[in-house]
């Protein structure tokens, strides 16, 4: 019966210890989904307007320039941007972007990807792995950005997303993410990146604006496009960063309440084991006991 109480003893001590693990984890996170929750709520409302008036030039402009980043075309080569994260112990966080990615090039890109014409870009070190293992066509170059994020670093896979669509090495662009609503809830979702999309016909932010253009409208365009555009994956990436330590946290807090519903089922386990442990030895020595005086 000590063995049995020995083992009990030390399950108790691996799960005490992997909660304190968990409970650390959840400070960590916590701490960093305020910087990241801050960073996004004050970015998403001008990355929107932007957004909103860069699908309003593109609706409105017979300009070659913005067509440049508008045409629609045949799709015969996708791009796909998912931003997952670095590291895991987010629950389910990384497993349904990836899920999303690839229901994504089942359902929209079945034929480009049988023909080989499908590329992903990850932003973050799961996706990275997985879509590199997974036998996809693979953009290996930004996958490090959450080490020192910053705009200059998102710029710089967007550009590569741009000047791969000007040149027309790529037909379409889309990037899968997380859009963050608050720590216990996030929305995976699917955005076009490029083309850049048009105004939808009949929204009530979607009225024709009588733009004043200065010094020069191609000259404005030009310039306000790809930092449209820069800012438009930024917001994307900011949303994935915060989704990410809200769902780490979700599931570290979890984590630590199933430690602490083990922890009650082990310590009753291990006075059982004790308590029958001491029946046994008071019955051997009133067994004892009784043979002597036999």
């Amino acid at each position: 019966m000590s063995g049995a109480l020995k083992e009990v003893r030390n399950r108790i001590k691996s799960v005490q210890s992997t909660q304190q693990i968990t409970k650390a984890m959840k400070m960590v996170s916590a701490a960093k989904l305020r910087r990241a929750q801050d960073a996004i709520i004050q970015m998403r409302p001008y990355a929107q307007k932007l957004q909103e008036m860069l699908s309003n030039i593109v609706s409105n402009s017979d300009s070659d320039i913005s067509a440049s980043y508008a045409k629609e075309r045949h799709v015969e080569k996708a791009l796909i941007i998912v931003i997952t994260s670095d590291r895991g112990l987010c629950g389910g966080y990384n497993s349904n972007l990836i899920k999303l990615t690839r229901q994504i090039i089942k359902d929209k890109y079945a034929a480009q990807h049988a023909a080989g014409k499908v590329s992903v870009l990850p932003i973050g070190k799961k996706g990275f792995e997985h879509f590199s293992k997974a036998g996809f066509t693979v953009v290996d170059k930004y996958w490090d950005i959450f080490t020192g994020l910053s705009f200059e670093k998102v710029q710089t896979a967007a550009k590569y997303a741009m000047d791969a669509f000007d040149a027309g090495e790529i037909d379409a662009v889309d990037i899968v993410y997380s859009e963050f609503k608050n720590a216990a809830t996030q929305r995976f979702a699917v955005e076009q990146f490029l083309p850049v999309a048009k105004a939808a016909a009949g929204k009530e932010h979607s009225k024709k604006a009588d733009f004043i253009f200065e010094p020069g409208k191609d000259t404005l365009i030009a310039e306000l496009m790809p930092k449209i555009l820069n800012t438009q994956l930024y917001k994307s990436v900011l949303d994935g960063n915060a989704s990410e330590q809200g769902a780490r946290m979700t599931a570290m807090d979890k984590a630590s309440e199933n430690a602490n519903e083990l922890l009650k089922t082990l310590k009753i386990s291990y006075n059982r084991a004790r308590q029958a442990a001491i029946t046994t030895e008071l019955t051997e020595i009133v067994s004892g006991a009784a043979a002597l005086n036999g």
